[in-house]
């Protein structure tokens, strides 16, 4: 079996609870309140921002016998630099005040989520950085594939407020299926170990995340549309 493939099937329960989530199942079928929204990216924007500076510690400290891995965190750095502002301009065009959220503070979860992640480059092992990877844009490509339309449709908010997550569902299929060949190289049990750990961690940081945004009054039927995320 692929590395991979092991990765999700080890973190299967972990993604489980989070797409089962009410505010997941509202999302995905455009039932969210702008409340609920602005909330997301605000979030959001706390954790995006720290992207690139952790791919870049990443890279940093990564052994040379992964080069080959470092060569792929500076592709990733190229491709996710300035998301950040995205999310703030989605956040105008949403009517909230993205320079406050731009000066503000992640709420606890976001706050561990990115602590951990530091700390886990500068005295663990580097590559659990992709456990992060796996999490964020596994989500986002089911949020923006199932979620982005309705919710615009729904809140009748103009494509400018849905550039981040829109954005996402297209680059991050692409981003996913080179991250599968990247974990495929992976062949050391620790650098695989600290992967699946990371990814469980992050899962329950972000799932905690969504937790706490508000959700909308009444929970939709469960339709087979999340069935196979």
């Amino acid at each position: 079996m692929s590395f991979f493939q092991t990765l999700q099937d080890e973190t299967r329960i972990e993604r489980e609870t989070l797409f089962n989530l009410p505010i997941i199942h509202q999302a995905l079928f455009g039932q969210v309140t702008l409340e609920s929204y602005r909330a997301f990216l605000t979030q959001a924007y706390y954790h995006v921002r720290h992207t690139v500076p952790l791919m870049m510690a990443c890279g940093a400290r990564l052994p040379s016998r992964l080069e080959w891995l470092r060569g792929a965190v500076c592709e990733y750095i190229d491709d996710e630099y300035g998301h950040e502002q995205w999310v703030l301009n989605d956040l105008r065009a949403c009517g909230a005040d993205a320079e406050a959220v731009r000066d503000g503070a992640p709420g606890l979860p976001i706050e561990l989520m990115v602590a951990y992640l530091y700390d886990l480059i500068a005295r663990g092992n580097p590559v659990g950085l992709f456990g992060m990877v796996n999490v964020l844009e596994g989500t986002s490509i089911a949020l923006a594939t199932h979620a982005a339309g309705s919710i615009q449709q729904r809140l009748g908010l103009p494509p400018t407020a849905f550039s981040y997550l829109s954005s996402h569902g297209s680059l991050d299929v692409g981003h996913m299926e080179t991250y599968r060949k990247l974990m495929d190289r992976l062949e050391d049990p620790d650098d695989q170990a600290a992967v699946i750990k990371a990814s469980k961690v992050v899962y329950g940081l972000y799932t905690e995340m969504f937790r706490q945004l508000p959700t909308a009054a009444t929970e939709p039927e469960k339709e087979s549309t999340h069935a196979s995320l």
